[in-house]
């Protein structure tokens, strides 16, 4: 998709996180005592907020731009800090980290895949260098306690890498070669068959055929001239 496309994602992502907090702050004016409903509500901004959630990191993942990229981590940050804060209040309200939602989604019109919360792209690009050394780390750990085999690696030489490399460049030309030797190829074939034409004239097989379309014509319209001629007199005789 283009830049302007994820421009849109973004400004609508805007509006419906300002949408949100308007209705949030007419929500929670007053505490509600029944805690079905007290759930009920929290559910359902937290499902929002994860909506608003996908678009923002969808439009930062993908825009260009480094003054908007900036303005959308900003606004990203604060929406993760509130779904978490929402999570929490769902937590201490049923004692419990799972929770039934299901009427939530179906109000919403969604599917459950839309409430998954997956890893945003930029945590993982910044956290890059630590993930890795962790990975190691664990790999390491799980050699030294024989859960894990370390598999041999065989390093390439100089000589084999330059040669696969010569073997690659040259079957990519050779497929570029080939690829223009057929354009030539159909081209000559083509302007050949233009001046066969030229030089032959009319095909008579093309002539002959437009002669019985003619003729097939001329032959039906007689036909529907004589049916009318005996229906009119038909109609004569009646009257």
């Amino acid at each position: 998709m283009s830049q302007a496309t994820y421009n849109k994602i973004w400004t609508n992502a805007q509006k419906d996180l300002d949408t949100q907090l308007q209705a949030e702050r007419e929500q929670f004016l007053q505490p509600e005592k029944d805690r079905v409903k007290a759930f009920r509500m929290l559910a359902a901004s937290y499902i929002k907020y994860l909506q608003i959630f996908h678009h923002l990191e969808e439009a930062h993942s993908h825009l260009i731009h480094q003054q908007k990229r900036a303005a959308i981590r900003q606004v990203l940050d604060g929406v993760i800090g509130r779904i978490l804060e929402l999570k929490k209040e769902m937590v201490q309200l049923e004692n419990s980290e799972f929770h039934y939602t299901d009427n939530v989604i179906e109000d919403l019109k969604l599917l459950p895949e839309d409430t998954e919360i997956p890893i945003p792209k930029y945590f993982i690009k910044e956290n890059l260098e630590g993930l890795q050394q962790r990975e190691k780390t664990l790999d390491e750990i799980l050699l030294n306690a024989g859960l894990e085999t370390q598999k041999p690696v065989k390093a390439m030489t100089l000589e084999e890498a330059i040669k696969m490399i010569q073997v690659a460049e040259r079957a990519r030309q050779g497929r570029r070669r080939a690829l223009f030797m057929k354009q030539i190829y159909l081209e000559e074939k083509r302007k050949r068959h233009t001046k066969l034409q030229e030089q032959a004239g009319p095909n008579p097989d093309d002539a002959a055929t437009c002669i019985q379309k003619v003729w097939r014509g001329y032959i039906q319209r007689k036909k529907t001239e004589k049916m009318r001629e005996e229906e009119m007199i038909f109609l004569g005789m009646g009257v």
